[in-house]
């Protein structure tokens, strides 16, 4: 059991941080639904204390059978997960020869994709010992590789750059290195037939497939959003959403009626589908952080969102709150996030209208569009919420204290984007040092043995 012990420290270290009060909404009550053990359970065990279950009790339980069930449900298990967090290592998963701008898992946890700035795309093989399956050099390049995303059906990758043209890569097929129009075709779905003047300007910031995999939802530094269709493979609707760069956008859940989407105006706004008319109004708009927004993730629920803001923290956001009118705090003048330090007049100031749920504080958002994250549901219950951040770290927050729980910091620069893994306490890291590192539980120093899929308690 001495595994048990160790594997405590991580989550033993919260007593470091500082926790505010916990967050009184709805989103609490559900995440507790979610990452605790049944209260049936929970009175057996701890009676009238409020202490956590510890993993021995929850097993000893089990086996007792206390639940009358005799097994864990999705919430024990989250309860058991969510104790050991991905903080040990780190292990070297690559090497970029350029700064690491992409990094992210598949939805089943079995590839993970990474993308640079040397227009590199590298797709692994998670449960092959992190072999590369699939080399890809992007086509109709610019700057840097900005995002990717894969389809539902894990068949197909779309990525974008600073350029008006996306491309769609078949990667089930053979052979591991995909060059444009030479191993493998890079479909091109342009962006620009939607009336943009500036073409050589003309640049996308994110991309995500619908739910069901036959749209994209595209954001650019034209002020726009754009969907794809891609059975009928042409521009099916542009919406002139923000004042500025629409930095993220995303679908709100699997219907794809609903999308997020955060610009540097400083605005999240919430577009339905089923009402859009031809003024290009939003259902909705919440306000809250001081200057841009670099990242939207949605809790797939069609309610509830997190965005990463330039003024230096994560804001979580229920759309039930949004009004049809808007209101800009003063500006922060001539400051520049890619070459400046956040100003320090604006270090505490508040929103006057801030309508978000809590706000989460640490880490730092500067150089680039640092990415945040929910947590995986499976395995977490979404309890967490995690960063990136220009020191070099990953930063996690736990979601209803907005408390700092851990932060692991193994980059020498900038850490762009991250990712949880969906069933195992894995976490991958992607920097401008090049570096993608994968850090784990357990953690002994030694490397650890492949992920394989299998079902868990």
């Amino acid at each position: 059991m001495n595994w048990l012990k160790k594997s405590l420290r991580p989550c033993e270290e919260e007593s470091a941080f500082t926790a505010p009060s916990s967050l009184d909404h709805e989103i609490s009550q559900l995440t507790k639904i979610r990452s605790e053990p049944i209260e049936h359970l929970t009175t057996i065990l701890n009676g009238e204390h409020k202490r956590p279950i510890s993993t021995f009790h929850m097993l000893a339980a089990r086996e007792g059978n206390y639940s009358g069930r005799g097994r864990f449900s999705s919430s024990d298990k989250c309860h058991v997960l969510s104790r050991y967090l991905p903080v040990n290592g780190p292990n070297i998963v690559d090497q970029m020869d350029s700064c690491a701008y992409v990094s992210q898992f598949s939805s089943d946890g079995s590839l993970l994709v990474a993308g640079s700035q040397g227009s590199e795309i590298r797709i692994y093989d998670v449960e092959n010992r992190w072999k590369v399956h699939k080399d890809i050099r992007a086509k109709s390049f610019r700057w840097t590789i900005t995002d990717t995303c894969l389809s539902p059906d894990q068949r197909y990758l779309v990525y974008s750059s600073m350029s008006p043209i996306l491309h769609i890569v078949h990667i089930a097929s053979t052979a591991t290195e995909s060059l444009a129009n030479v191993t493998d075709i890079h479909d091109g779905l342009d962006l620009s037939g939607a009336g943009d003047d500036d073409y050589d300007m003309f640049g996308v910031f994110s991309v995500k497939f619908s739910g069901d995999g036959r749209e994209l939802v595209a954001s650019s530094n034209v002020k726009s959003i754009y969907i794809f269709d891609l059975e009928a493979n042409k521009l099916a609707l542009k919406i002139a959403a923000h004042e500025a760069d629409v930095n993220s956008v995303c679908f709100a859940d699997e219907s794809g009626h609903l999308i997020y989407s955060g610009g540097d105006d400083g605005f999240c706004k919430v577009w339905d589908r089923r009402c859009l008319n031809f003024k290009d109004k939003p259902a909705g708009v919440l306000s809250g952080h001081l200057v841009g927004i670099t990242y939207i993730d949605s809790r797939r629920d069609g309610r509830y969102f997190i965005s990463n803001g330039k003024d230096q923290s994560i804001k979580l956001w229920d759309i039930r709150k949004m009004t049809s009118k808007h209101f800009r705090p003063k500006g922060s003048g001539n400051w520049d996030y890619r070459y400046m330090e956040y100003p320090k007049k604006l270090r505490d100031m508040k929103h006057p209208n801030d309508q978000s749920l809590a706000t989460y504080k640490g880490h730092s958002v500067l150089r680039t569009l640092i990415r945040c994250h929910f947590s995986p549901e499976h395995s977490t219950g979404q309890k967490y919420i995690y960063t990136g951040s220009n020191d070099g770290g990953v930063y996690i927050y736990d979601l209803v204290t907005t408390a700092l729980v851990a932060k692991v910091d193994h980059h020498k620069s900038t850490v762009r984007d991250c990712s949880w893994h969906p069933y195992y306490p894995t976490l991958i890291s992607s920097s401008w040092d090049g570096q993608i590192l994968r850090c784990e539980f357990p953690g002994n120093g030694e490397t650890p043995p492949p992920l394989r899929r299998r079902t868990l308690f």
